[in-house]
């Protein structure tokens, strides 16, 4: 209706960007605009050549380009007056960050810097630090740093901490040329607001901070590598909690997004954290699922605890006054497009073919008919490494019991199977540590499109699955939080419990878990936490080896 209020949600994932607008009054979507990376994840630097398999670089401009495109779209389409609009909110996945210079550009628009792959954009899915990583580790775990168990005692080679030694010791001239680093999320606030700004969940997760005791020290850096300590001064901005506001508009991004200067620009937020306001939770004891290309778990609580192989637990980077433990696992939707671009068979591709249907819905109906345990598989869903709770990149997948008569559809349901098997092994870690895991809920593209896969988690995890609906559910989430840095003076909220309970998801479907696949699930849980704890806690080092070789051999 004219004169509404509404909110935009810009969304970034790993490949593509969206931007939506919601209703104020009740979180209805009213228009959105998607737009892909056009370069993607790069293969090869400009001059040909080709980039190590654990190297994840984007294009820093694209997503400006996304950013102002898709706003102006989305916009366009809906029709509303720009008076009507009174925030922006924004997620990037995390950590996905880039270097800049002196003069405030991002150090790859330079042209001596064209061919280094450390001035690039470096994505989450950058495993490049991995031997940095564990050394970070090693140090905080030798000098007993309090950080550590805020981050289940192990730096993960995703976080910005790890790609920052990594660029100090092997880009001395990136580094050195650096005036800040900045989380990509960061910059487009900037971009947006010309406010230099750190979010606290970024911060939080990503270079380990804490409101409470600021993060690791400078006598920790130095130990780690000499001179190291000097990044501090390199990660500038003014830290703001999830839903406050960073500033507003400029009259320069005001003009290019055809909205008013001053309109309200909430602090930058991780893309799979802001999905909890818009599952429509507001306090403790509610697990979310975040399905993707990956897994990100969100579980908020009153109390700050060790958990083994988190990915960090910060106060007020989600709701305020709460705790924010995210754990989660590397490859999800990854993992299952695997296995329909490497894993079929002509039968398969037929079937596709005919039906006019795609391979992943072939798999899903085929695995379908199959009951739990009658493939005789077994696998482990480490294919892009393990987040939770081992937080080890170099971990690989493995599929068990493996015969002449194996089916295409059999290895995809085991590879479904897996991913559940994992995520019970993480919630029995938090249960095991004191946190309460009362509910899960899940949210993402894969919920909605695969519903056998949302039963066999109900199956596995022996617990209801309340899955959403809502389209966008981290641009709703960014949304959200634009309503609140907007506030009620404007036409927004106050009060986070309101802003949910007025414009979070309230359509859900239910799965009830099976007690009789239960039962089957149990003695398969049973056989993948011995392989889990075998190949992962160092029963065997194979897949360890294995990476080192193979490394090695594409050095």
């Amino acid at each position: 209706m004219k004169g509404e209020k509404a909110v935009i949600g810009v969304d970034f994932g790993t490949l593509s960007g969206r931007a939506a607008l919601f209703r104020v009054s009740d979180g209805a979507i009213l228009s959105d605009a998607v737009m892909n990376y056009p370069s993607g994840i790069l293969a090869k630097l400009p001059d040909g050549t080709a980039l190590p398999e654990a190297f994840a670089l984007e294009m820093y401009q694209e997503y400006e380009t996304v950013l102002f495109t898709t706003i102006r779209e989305a916009l366009e389409r809906s029709g509303l007056d720009p008076r009507d609009v009174i925030g922006i909110g924004i997620d990037v996945t995390s950590s996905t960050f880039l270097p800049v210079g002196r003069d405030g550009q991002p150090l790859a628009a330079r042209p001596e810097f064209l061919n280094d792959p450390h001035a690039y954009l470096k994505l989450w899915k950058h495993h490049g630090a991995r031997q940095e990583a564990d050394r970070l580790t090693k140090t905080a775990k030798e000098r007993k740093e309090g950080f550590l168990s805020r981050a289940g005692d192990v730096i993960n080679s995703e976080w910005m901490l790890p790609k920052l030694l990594e660029i100090y010791e092997k880009a001395p001239e990136v580094y050195r040329e650096t005036e800040r680093f900045t989380e990509m999320a960061d910059w487009l606030v900037e971009k947006l607001t010309g406010q230099v700004t750190r979010g606290i969940s970024h911060a939080g997760y990503k270079m380990l901070y804490s409101p409470e005791d600021g993060g690791p020290s400078a006598e920790y850096l130095e130990a780690v590598s000499p001179g190291f300590s000097d990044v501090l001064s390199k990660l500038q901005g003014r830290m703001i909690p999830a839903g406050r506001k960073a500033g507003g508009l400029t009259e320069e991004a005001a003009r290019q997004l055809g909205l008013l200067p001053g309109t309200a620009v909430g602090s930058s937020l991780i893309d799979a954290h802001v999905t909890v306001p818009a599952a429509g939770i507001t306090g403790p004891g509610e697990a979310l699922l975040i399905l993707g290309t990956s897994c990100c778990m969100v579980l908020l609580s009153e109390k700050a605890l060790p958990v083994p192989g988190i990915s960090g637990c910060v106060k007020d980077a989600v709701l305020p006054g709460l705790y924010a433990y995210e754990a989660g696992q590397s490859a999800v939707g990854d993992m299952f497009s695997w296995a329909s671009e490497n894993a079929v068979s002509a039968e398969v591709l037929q079937e596709a073919e005919e039906k006019h249907c795609s391979v992943h819905e072939v798999l899903t109906a085929r695995a379908k008919e199959l009951a739990p345990g009658e493939s005789g598989l077994l696998a482990l869903d480490w294919w892009n490494g393990n987040r939770s709770c081992l937080a080890d990149s170099a971990l690989s997948g493995m599929i068990l019991g493996l015969r002449l008569s194996t089916r295409p559809w059999e290895v995809y349901r085991a590879l479904l199977e897996s991913s559940a098997f994992g995520m019970r092994k993480i919630l029995d870690e938090f249960t095991a540590s004191g946190v309460e895991v009362k509910k899960v809920r899940a949210l993402g593209g894969i919920v909605g499109k695969n519903p056998l896969f949302m039963q066999i988690y109900a199956d596995i995890l022996k617990m209801p699955v309340y899955a959403g609906s809502v389209p966008h559910g981290s641009a709703l989430g960014s949304a959200i939080y634009a309503a609140m840095a907007a506030g009620s003076g404007n036409g927004g909220y106050d009060d986070p419990e309101a802003a949910i309970s007025a414009m979070g998801d309230k359509n859900i479907r239910i799965y009830e878990p099976d007690p009789e696949a239960g039962a089957v699930y149990d003695r398969l849980y049973h056989e993948y936490c011995t392989l889990h704890d075998y190949f992962g806690k160092g029963g065997n080092e194979v897949m360890h080896r294995l990476l080192d070789g193979k490394e090695a051999a594409g050095a």
